[in-house]
């Protein structure tokens, strides 16, 4: 087995025996009301991201990103209690700008459907290799907040979104078919984006990949798309 792997999978289970100890709270303390306050939370966050990416999630803490701001522990304190409601906001941000990116691709509704899901697959697989670093360590610290509401929702929204996309595609196809073809997009899609990202490959590297999976993706949406016999 590829040691990375092992690796990876020991640091979360290290994590998720963390986290089954005590939960964490995971809403911000308060929310930022003036510039000044709106600057430091941004500071905080650009920070977190750094000290993420350079010691790991085994190795984060609050005291790290505090003096990686420039700020005292209790002025961090002030907008997150802990360090499970710092990863999550970064998760969460990163979900926004992925989730944002991605439907008002599928939406835009001056393409066909078959171009719109190319460029989806295109752009999703620039930002998983853009920001590979940071998933990677997001995902072992995922244990902190896997079972949060907030998680499940954001999984369930993402999931009608592309369901929804799946079903005005492929408006003569049962909703059991739509249903299983937006389950079989999204663990395909997400699979081979982290598998490869996880190689880094070299630019034309991932040029195959992305092209191999857009054949692969949209020849199957064309081939639906086909009035049944």
């Amino acid at each position: 087995m590829n040691v990375r792997v092992v690796y990876s999978r020991s640091i979360r289970y290290r994590v998720r025996s963390m986290a089954r100890r005590k939960k964490p709270a995971l809403s911000s303390r308060k929310q930022p009301q003036q510039e000044r306050s709106e600057r430091m939370v941004a500071d905080i966050l650009e920070a977190s991201i750094r000290v993420l990416r350079r010691e790991g999630a085994l190795r984060f803490t609050t005291i790290r990103v505090a003096e990686e701001a420039g700020i005292s522990v209790g002025s961090l304190y002030q907008y997150f209690p802990n360090k499970g409601a710092l990863l999550f906001r970064l998760q969460r941000d990163e979900w926004a700008a992925t989730f944002t990116l991605l439907d008002g691709l599928l939406f835009d509704l001056t393409r066909p459907p078959v171009e719109r899901l190319r460029r989806a697959i295109q752009a999703f697989f620039r930002t998983e290799q853009e920001e590979a670093a940071l998933r990677r360590a997001l995902s072992d610290a995922s244990a902190l907040f896997e079972d949060a509401p907030e998680v499940q929702a954001h999984q369930a929204r993402a999931q009608a979104r592309v369901q929804q996309f799946f079903g005005e595609a492929l408006p003569h196809r049962a909703p059991t078919e739509v249903a299983f073809l937006t389950d079989f997009f999204l663990l395909a899609l997400g699979a081979i984006a982290e598998k490869v990202t996880d190689r880094k490959p070299s630019p034309r590297e991932l040029e195959r990949w992305t092209a191999a999976t857009v054949e692969l993706l949209c020849s199957h949406l064309e081939r639906l798309q086909r009035p049944a016999d």
